[in-house]
């Protein structure tokens, strides 16, 4: 009982340094601008409403699960609001909006969902979904930014393979939870086999990397056996190296990897300005509002780290990672108390998502792996992401409910 109170009191404490932090941003936002930005305090008191809201419903009515998955998204969601307010107004308000409505999802799931161990006999369902999810971008995607990865129906547009995430983890899950021997993982690497090759086809080479960061994660703790892993990076090594020789585009990612500056004008113009930015920012930044992000391209999504670090510092960027790192470990907390094996894969896979998206991001930005253009879970603008990514918590503290 002390425990339960004593964890209740540091759940609070926490909530009102991120309705602090959630203000004072707001306000630094408000007072630069002339005249006083009363628009920056509206959006700082209904985040904090939204998020206030939330944590009353969990804790008042499922009280045994991990809370701090929740308040560690929603600190992360703060910093990405900010940012984006500062960038852009009208992005602002958009993903606020999906803010709610993925907080929304969350709670749904966590007070309406039965018991997850009930979903594990649908993997056929999930195979079909993931299937579709993943080649939709192929057959009849649009090109953004360099990638085939986007569909539009009836003027909304959004990314399937975000969907075909949820789907792939969840069949993942139901399939892997059921291994016996090697046989058993035949028609599981074909399935993430041709979402990886969908992928390299659309040129979302960064959803590749996520896809193989979740199912190396999901086979090592559905078997225990390292082996499978090393067969599996000695296989994807063959695949890049046939990629590289196939595709323009991976050869491209490549080069300017190896060395941006030559094609600092046009191939690697992205790269190169996003390094400076980060550079121009040091320890501790010019200070919210006071840096130049207009510079960097594609600054509300792909490269929205960079933007933070030059105004913020890289210590705000460390600290960024390091709020990741603890959201992943809260994440893969649920698992080891998951009821049963599907829900611990399950668990399991989602955890691998986020934190395999905020490696490859991260890593792009700072050019230490090539460049692929994906958001970084919370931060970046994007109502995809953001459904997705709170859907998946909300069935990561539905599991650590059950567990307890």
């Amino acid at each position: 009982m002390v425990r339960v109170l004593d964890s209740i009191k540091d759940e609070k404490k926490l909530l009102k340094y991120t309705y602090f932090l959630c203000f004072i941003c707001f306000f630094n936002l408000a007072i630069i601008k002339q005249p006083f930005d009363k628009g920056a305090m509206v959006m700082a008191l209904v985040i904090c409403l939204l998020i206030g809201y939330s944590y009353f419903v969990i804790r008042k009515f499922f009280s045994d699960g991990d809370k701090y998955i929740f308040i560690f998204s929603s600190i992360l969601s703060v910093i990405g609001m900010v940012m984006l307010y500062r960038l852009n107004m009208a992005v602002a308000i958009k993903q606020i909006v999906w803010f709610a409505v993925g907080v929304t999802g969350f709670i749904l799931i966590v007070v309406l969902m039965p018991d997850t161990s009930r979903f594990s006999k649908y993997k056929y369902i999930y195979l079909v979904f993931t299937l579709i999810f993943m080649g939709m971008g192929t057959f009849v995607g649009i090109e953004l930014n360099g990638s085939k990865n986007w569909v539009d129906i009836a003027g909304f547009q959004f990314q399937p393979s975000e969907f075909g995430k949820l789907f792939l983890v969840a069949y993942l899950a139901a399939d892997l939870k059921d291994y016996k021997n090697f046989k058993s993982l035949i028609i599981p690497a074909l399935v993430v086999m041709m979402s990886l090759g969908f992928m390299v086809i659309q040129r979302d080479l960064g959803s590749a990397l996520i896809f193989f960061g979740i199912a190396i994660t999901m086979l090592y703790i559905a078997t225990s056996k390292f082996k499978y892993v090393i067969v599996c990076f000695l296989l994807s090594a063959a695949g890049a190296l046939m990629s590289y020789k196939l595709f323009d585009h991976v050869r491209t990612r490549v080069m300017i990897w190896k060395n941006p500056w030559p094609y600092a004008n046009d191939q690697s113009y992205q790269i190169v300005q996003s390094m400076f930015s980060i550079a121009s920012g040091g320890l501790t930044g010019t200070g919210l509002g006071l840096g130049h992000p207009e510079y960097v391209p594609i600054n509300t999504t792909d490269f929205i780290f960079a933007v933070l670090c030059e105004e913020l510092g890289i210590l705000m960027g460390f600290a960024i990672i390091i709020l990741y790192f603890l959201l992943f470990y809260r994440c893969m907390r649920a698992a080891v108390y998951g009821n049963d094996e599907f829900s611990r894969l399950l668990a399991v896979g989602y955890s691998a998502m986020i934190a395999s998206q905020v490696l490859v991001i991260v890593g792009g930005v700072m050019n230490a792996i090539p460049l692929t253009g994906i958001t970084l879970p919370l931060v970046s603008r994007g109502g995809s992401s953001m459904l997705i990514t709170f859907f998946s918590l909300g069935i990561i503290q539905k599991i650590s409910e059950e567990g307890r």
